[in-house]
């Protein structure tokens, strides 16, 4: 492994990036990128970073000041939450299941109705709705401004902005685009370690490429097209068609998650209704559950019980156990 030089809108991050002539052949499309893509907007500023970090587990920044970020997007599940729908700083569940901020920089559009274009845009979403983190940003500045760290710190990193919603929201989304998922068995077999994956796992992931065709919308280096897709749940949320040009082409289209760490990010979809990854398998597997109220974007496929085990062996395969998220500690007021 070695640090790889980055232009001046990445961050460099330590990667996997030794090739192999033993490398198995089409498998460049899932090599993972060398560096972490940042807006010109807002660079990559390791302090910044540092400050959003501190920002993402408070509490201060929700209206009860009773629960964080993290407290949805924990980085123990995947940067997500166990539960179908978490609970918000007002004492009510939310109304989706937390999605993945893994590979954030990555993604767009964001939110599971794709709804948000700039993690900076995305943020405003959680700590502003009633039923998540319930809280204002005139509020939230003035929070902060009473912590003496957090008031030298924002003078320091914005001169002249100080404690305000648009400072709040970039060192928080420069925090996030920061968040990426560490190297896993998969990479080092797709970079030439025949041994990496056991072959349980090569069998499923030549189902998941091949006759499932999971690869049609789970692609590239995070399984993912970026896209929206209706995927055959049995639900009344409108997905993207709910929003505020209601196409009704987008009705019941969610976004298609990535599956690093997936292994560790259960329950699944958009509200959280398939507990284990058997149940997700088979729910594709039948061409979903409402077969006959709409057209789905999926096909059904034949799959054994063998075939299930060997599909979870190779989506376990892009768990990475080499990430540590250490808690930081926030500044007393």
């Amino acid at each position: 492994m070695r640090w790889k030089a980055a232009a001046a809108a990445v961050v460099p991050l330590l990667f996997w990036t030794v090739q192999s002539l033993a490398q198995p052949a089409g498998l460049d499309a899932f090599l993972r990128p060398a560096a972490v893509p940042f807006p010109a907007s807002a660079p990559y500023n390791r302090e910044i970073a540092t400050l959003g970090k501190m920002l993402f587990f408070d509490p201060r920044l929700s209206g009860g000041q009773n629960i964080s970020c993290s407290s949805c997007h924990n980085p123990s599940f995947g940067w997500e939450s166990p539960v179908p729908q978490t609970i918000g700083a007002a004492n009510t569940p939310v109304r989706r299941h937390a999605p993945t901020i893994l590979n954030a920089a990555w993604i767009t559009p964001l939110f599971w109705d794709g709804r948000a274009g700039s993690l900076e845009e995305q943020a405003i979403g959680p700590i502003t709705a009633p039923d998540e983190m319930n809280a204002r940003f005139d509020d939230i500045a003035i929070r902060l401004s009473a912590v003496k760290e957090y008031k030298i710190w924002f003078e320091r990193l914005f001169p002249g902005r100080g404690i305000r919603k648009e400072t709040i929201l970039t060192a928080l989304a420069t925090y996030e685009r920061t968040i990426v998922s560490g190297v896993a068995r998969f990479d080092r077999w797709v970079n030439g370690d025949g041994t990496a994956v056991p072959e349980a796992a090569k069998r499923g992931f030549a189902l998941f490429t091949g006759r499932a065709n999971c690869v049609s919308c789970h692609s590239g280096w995070m399984f993912t097209d970026n896209q929206l897709h209706d995927i055959g749940l049995l639900t009344s949320d409108p997905g993207a068609g709910g929003l505020a040009a209601q196409d009704p082409a987008m009705l019941y289209r969610f976004k298609t998650p990535g599956l690093r760490n997936i292994a560790m990010r259960a329950p699944y979809m958009h509200d959280g209704s398939l507990l284990s990854l058997p149940e997700v398998i088979r729910h594709y597997a039948r061409g979903g559950s409402a077969k006959g109220a709409r057209q789905a974007d999926i096909e059904g496929f034949t799959v054994s019980e063998q075939e299930i085990s060997d599909l979870i062996a190779f989506l376990e395969t892009l768990t990475d156990n080499e990430t540590n998220v250490p808690t930081p500690i926030l500044p007393a007021n």
